[in-house]
């Protein structure tokens, strides 16, 4: 496995990473909105939904993924808010174009600090020799304000329910049945006005609005009768997630595999970021 193939994986397991960081919103205190009166219950709800995620620490859930140009992408795990952003999960390596770098049928995922993990196959020569993870610092993918943007608590799903308390044109949309549970479905729409940092990570001129076509975020939320979410789902651009909540619980420690056994690829895909920049550059 050399650098240049470890990189090249990059571009098409962006939107994968996005999913796994969630799509949350700043608490954004300052936001003004008018909220009609034919609103007013459903919002009402989330809020209500909102705080009590907000109020527990973690969750087990099945996600996936849709970039709109490939098929889905598949994972599973833990995310964990009650002290600082974390997650623990496992992605479907063939879906997530990673097996020339990992021949296991699953990808173990972490996010730490920031920084994204991945298990793959061990290097056999070269500088990283033996090591059998990858380290990616966060704003490769998003710059360093969408990062930023992204930190503490903002890019849990505890953050995307906070987004949905100042969504545009709220409705309610009746009882449905998801996974068992009777369910009231609530829709909304993030537009750019009520983004809050977010605007760092889909804003025009960001990485991910390159990627993606995002003005606004189409925003679906499954909410049981204990208030909490069943299942979460997000139109941005192209780009389409699901998210289903299985367990809820306390806060989880998730520790970042020992540097001994971690290569830290940051800037080599920095590197062929900027290389492919001048390449386009130079085309046009």
């Amino acid at each position: 496995m050399t650098k240049r193939h470890t990189a090249a994986w990059v571009a098409f397991t962006t939107a994968a990473l996005v999913a796994a960081s969630g799509c949350g919103t700043e608490s954004a205190k300052t936001a003004v909105k008018a909220v009609d009166k034919a609103n007013t219950k459903a919002m009402a709800a989330l809020a209500r939904a909102t705080d009590r995620t907000q109020a527990l620490g973690s969750a087990e859930v099945r996600m996936t993924t849709d970039t709109g140009t490939s098929g889905p992408i598949a994972m599973k795990g833990t995310y964990s808010w009650g002290d600082g952003y974390v997650f623990d999960v496992r992605m479907d390596t063939r879906a997530a174009n990673m097996q020339a770098v990992n021949h296991s049928p699953t990808t173990h995922v972490l996010f730490v600090d920031g920084d994204y993990y991945y298990d793959v196959d061990p290097f056999p020569s070269g500088p990283y020799q033996g090591k059998d993870w990858i380290k990616i610092d966060s704003s490769v993918l998003f710059g360093k304000k969408g990062a930023q943007a992204l930190s503490g608590d903002n890019g849990s799903p505890s953050a995307s329910m906070k987004g949905l308390k100042y969504a545009k044109d709220v409705q309610n949309l009746g009882t449905q049945t998801v996974n068992g549970r009777r369910t009231t479905h609530y829709r909304g729409v993030i537009d750019s006005a009520h983004m809050g940092k977010l605007k760092d990570v889909y804003g025009e001129g960001s990485p991910m609005s390159k990627a993606t076509g995002a003005k606004s975020i189409l925003m679906d939320v499954w909410v049981g009768p204990d208030d909490l979410p069943v299942r979460l789902k997000e139109k941005i651009g192209v780009m389409t997630i699901s998210m289903d909540f299985d367990k809820f619980g306390k806060a989880v420690t998730v520790k970042a595999p020992p540097a001994a056994r971690t290569a830290d690829l940051t800037e080599v895909i920095e590197k062929q970021q900027k290389q492919q920049k001048q390449q386009k550059q130079q085309q046009g």
